[in-house]
């Protein structure tokens, strides 16, 4: 009985798989040869190909000059949304990203640029900002542990945050959301909105995206006292470096 390429393929591929997720092929390990391969299930050359190139469309390796195919480092942030606004322990007064990445053992940076836009119309509306109304937004490309993690864009209304520390360029150590609550605007209410798509040319080459791996947009409105909206935060992640995590509680 003769066997389809395609299946032949998909088990090379499938084994492959199998043994990353188990951990028998760790981070950086380098998989087999072609040869190798072709030996070992009797297949063509371009056979191994295709199923090489699946895997590397997945994200789970990468070809690497001199070391063939290895196995990326998949350690995802994990990210635990609900707790961005949470009091923080005392004498820890951090911007909330470098926060959450330092709890994890992990060194984060960034590098920040401010502008005063006027913002298209999805992020208007989510501000509720009228036609003539301008915007700071606040573009940040976030590193972890030196490598490029994702980018986060956070749109303020300009004249809530006008002469702040918003509107000027570098870090801000306590976080934007503490400048917020000094000027009488703390957020207390969320909205949240995730979606998962390919990510453009320009955001593949700032993070420095594998082919073939899609990164999860995620938009946090934030609202305070009145209800008002007083922030809009966009970020890129990258799917196979980020686990978000909610924890709700019930009663």
């Amino acid at each position: 009985m003769k066997v389809a390429r395609s299946s032949l393929y998909q088990q090379v591929a499938s084994d492959l798989r199998r043994a990353i997720y188990s951990g028998d092929l760790g981070p950086g390990a380098q998989l087999p040869t072609e040869a190798h391969l072709q030996d070992k299930y009797g297949v063509s050359r371009n056979t191994v190909r295709l199923a090489l190139g699946e895997l590397v469309n997945e994200g789970l390796v990468t070809r690497a000059p001199r070391r063939g195919t290895v196995v990326r480092d998949r350690r995802p942030l994990l990210m635990y949304p609900q707790r961005e606004l949470a009091p923080q322990p005392r004498g820890e007064v951090r911007e909330a990203f470098a926060y959450a990445v330092s709890q994890e053992g992990r060194e984060p940076s960034q590098t920040i640029e401010v502008q005063i836009v006027s913002p298209v119309e999805e992020i208007a509306s989510r501000l509720e900002l009228g036609d003539s109304d301008l915007a700071v937004v606040r573009r940040r490309l976030r590193f972890v542990d030196g490598q490029p993690y994702n980018t986060n864009d956070s749109y303020f209304p300009l004249d809530l945050v006008r002469d702040s520390e918003i509107t000027r360029p570098g870090d801000i150590a306590r976080g934007a959301n503490r400048v917020l609550e000094e000027l009488g605007h703390k957020q207390v209410r969320v909205v949240d909105d995730i979606m998962a798509r390919m990510p453009n040319q320009e955001e593949a080459e700032r993070l420095q995206l594998e082919l073939g791996t899609p990164v999860v947009v995620y938009i946090r409105v934030g609202y305070d006292r009145s209800d008002a909206p007083v922030r809009v935060a966009v970020s890129v992640l990258p799917a196979d470096k980020h686990l978000i995590r909610y924890e709700l509680g019930l009663r």
